[in-house]
């Protein structure tokens, strides 16, 4: 899967301690309606993928179920995210 306009590469440079570096992100939509986000951030203690899903039965204004994921390095965060991003496209979602 080829990353879109809005996600940026991730190289091997390490965070400063206390920062967090964003690499990637990601928004996904299921008929014009934001269904899940994906932001990716190095870190000092690895890499972060912070994932919102917003279910398509709630209301348009609820807000979304946040969940962190921690990756050693940040090729596994983004074998992470792609292997999200083709889930969704298979359930029929464009991706941002």
């Amino acid at each position: 899967m080829s990353p879109t306009s809005s996600a940026k590469s991730a190289t091997a440079e390490p965070a400063q301690a206390g920062s967090a570096r964003s690499i990637f992100t990601y928004e996904v939509r299921r008929d014009g309606r934001v269904v899940a986000t994906l932001h990716g951030q190095q870190t000092s203690a690895g890499t972060v993928v912070e994932t919102s899903v917003f279910p398509i039965t709630a209301s348009h204004d609820a807000s979304g179920l946040t969940r962190p994921f921690t990756f050693g390095s940040a090729d596994h965060a983004r074998r992470f995210a792609d292997e999200a991003l083709v889930v969704f496209e298979y359930l029929n979602c464009t991706v941002a």
